[in-house]
């Protein structure tokens, strides 16, 4: 399996002759969705949905209905192309995945909340989790979290307590484009004030790099 950090919560996935794309948005390069088989989306925000990244590709787009509902008002070429998955629904889109949970974390109490589904994706003997902009455990074990890393609606002792409980062995920082490098470097410090105690590893890979 090679997973390659892509701009912010993009993350792409290839094993055995699949490639899977999570979360192409604003802050990643279309170069990301290259021979894609499948583009998944978490949910409508623009650093996790990009029209024209879909129109980027020929790509099978797997979402949620409130995602499928505005790539059908924004981009209707593409909208042909969507299936729209509910969550605990298992699909197979070359390989298997598993969809997790239904709302966006909470930015402000008075600020309405939309929908958020996170995926479980399965390669070989391997499983990554995805949560978009949640902090929903997967219900299962992981053997790869892709930790949200910095965002409005996120604390540090979020994201550490999130990585606690999902206790998958290692962590890789998403949603990254949000703080400085100095901010990154204070929170992996915290993390790893923590995670190594319950034998798990806090990463951070750079754009364009493979875990």
């Amino acid at each position: 399996m090679r997973i390659t950090k892509f701009g912010h919560a993009c993350v792409r996935i290839e094993h055995d002759g699949t490639t899977i794309v999570l979360d192409p948005g604003v802050f990643t390069d279309p170069e990301a969705v290259d021979g894609a088989d499948a583009v998944l989306i978490t949910h409508e925000h623009f650093d996790h949905y990009v029209p024209d990244h879909l129109r980027a590709t020929d790509a099978q787009i797997f979402t949620i209905d409130s995602v499928a509902a505005k790539i059908r008002e924004d981009a209707p070429d593409v909208a042909e192309r969507v299936t729209v998955v509910t969550p605990g629904e298992t699909l197979d889109v070359g390989l298997p995945v598993r969809v997790v949970g239904e709302m966006h974390a909470i930015i402000h109490p008075e600020i309405p909340r939309i929908f958020n589904s996170g995926y479980v994706v399965t390669a070989g003997d391997a499983k990554v989790y995805h949560p978009g902009d949640s902090l929903t455990e997967p219900g299962e074990e992981v053997d790869l979290l892709l930790v949200p890393s910095s965002a409005p609606w996120l604390k540090a002792s979020e994201a550490i307590e999130f990585a606690r409980a999902v206790k998958a062995p290692r962590n890789l920082a998403i949603h990254d484009r949000i703080y400085t490098e100095a901010a990154h470097g204070i929170l992996e410090t915290q993390m790893n004030l923590f995670l190594p105690k319950a034998g798990q590893e806090y990463l951070r890979r750079a754009d364009g790099a493979d875990l």
